[in-house]
Parts: C-alpha cells; sequence; structure tokens
C-alpha cells in the first residue's frame, strides 16, 4: 500500500532530549553518582507522571518532600529543563521540510510534558511543520499503551498500514507494528532517508 502519513516521535528523533546534560554541570565528572541520582530520585518514572499531564510544580514538590537533602537538583529538572534540550536532531528537521514540500501528511507522536511541550514548541519552528500532534501530557496516556497510537488514528482518520511510524525506542515501534503500521526505529537522519527513498516518499 502507499505511504500516505509519516509520524514522528519527537524526543531524539527531532530534538535531542538527556537529563546528564544538565546534571553534569552538577555532577562534574562523577559519573556514577550522576547516574545513580537519576535512577533512584529524578527517575524515568518519575519524568512519566509528568509526562501522562500531572503539573512539574507538584511533581517537584512530592519529590523535594520525598528528598529534602536533593532539593536544589529535583528543582533544576524543572527549572532547567531547556538545558537537557541542546537543540534538533541533525537532518531531521531537513527530512520533515522535505516531506512537506513533497505533500506528505506528517504527524507527530509524544511523550511530552504539556507544559515543557509548549515552551519546546516556541524554540524550533520544525514543530509548524506537523498537519496534527498528538502529545501525552494534553491527552493523558503515555506510551507505550496501545490506546496513544490508536488516539492518533482516530483523530486524524489514518490508516495505520498506510502510515510510517518513527521512534528511537524498540518497545514503542513493536507496539506500532502490532496495530498494523510500518515502523523505523530511528538511529540517525541518514538511515531514515534511505527509508523513505526505498519507500519513494523522498
Amino acid at each position: 500500500m502507499t505511504l500516505r502519513a509519516v509520524v514522528f516521535d519527537i524526543g531524539n528523533v527531532l530534538i535531542e532530549w538527556d537529563p546528564r546534560h544538565l546534571y553534569r554541570q552538577f555532577f562534574d565528572d562523577q559519573d556514577a553518582l550522576m547516574e545513580d541520582f537519576l535512577s533512584t530520585v529524578c527517575t524515568p518514572a518519575w519524568n512519566l507522571e509528568m509526562d501522562r499531564g500531572r503539573p512539574w510544580d507538584e511533581g517537584v514538590a512530592a519529590l523535594v518532600a520525598e528528598h529534602p537533602d536533593c532539593a536544589e537538583l529535583i528543582r533544576a529538572y524543572h527549572e532547567r529543563w531547556h538545558d537537557m534540550v541542546p537543540g534538533e536532531i541533525p537532518g531531521t528537521p531537513e527530512l520533515l521540510e522535505e516531506l512537506k514540500a513533497r505533500g506528505v501528511p506528517l504527524y507527530a507522536l509524544s511523550n511530552f510534558s504539556r507544559e515543557k511541550y509548549l515552551e519546546t514548541r516556541e524554540r524550533y519552528p520544525s514543530f509548524d511543520l506537523f498537519n496534527g500532534l498528538v502529545i501525552s501530557g494534553e491527552v493523558g496516556l503515555v506510551k507505550p499503551d496501545p490506546a496513544l497510537w490508536r488516539l492518533l488514528l482516530e483523530r486524524y482518520g489514518l490508516d495505520p498500514a498506510a502510515a510510517l511510524y518513527i521512534d528511537d525506542l524498540a518497545e514503542n515501534c513493536a507496539v506500532a507494528e502490532g496495530l498494523g503500521m510500518r515502523t523505523h526505529q530511528f538511529s540517525g537522519a541518514a538511515k531514515l532517508r534511505a527509508e523513505l527513498e526505498a519507500l519513494g516518499v523522498l
């Protein structure tokens, strides 16, 4: 079937995101201590709460109450969040522009807190290239829940068999495949370009 839509993840596909960019400024060269902090205090599970829609002020206050000795570090996760996003992934914005110029409908599906999404969208004009977006923090669902993909497909009337889903995580690609979508596990814009060319959309 002809490809009629391309769906992009945002974090580490369109923009780079890694809390280590911020916390290296606090931990200097003590990587082991930094990793311990990110695995036991500001954990991925805690961050996912904000991606699901929890207000950042509430999430930070609750975590500070649990770890008062780490209050400054915890608050930095919220207050200096943009230090975790140094810029766009090289080559991806250009692919978006080329696909848009060819009339390919473009969509985004991302785990993203509503607050940080709105701030980040102001920084990067590439977001304006999407025909539609489903942001987890706005709908109260997070990957890898298949309901998030179903919401995207239903909201925009997409045929899963005619849509390519792009994500850097294998588990998310597996969910999309289970719903009948074609998938590409992102590992750089060059490989993605090659696949888009093979599919005939570039």
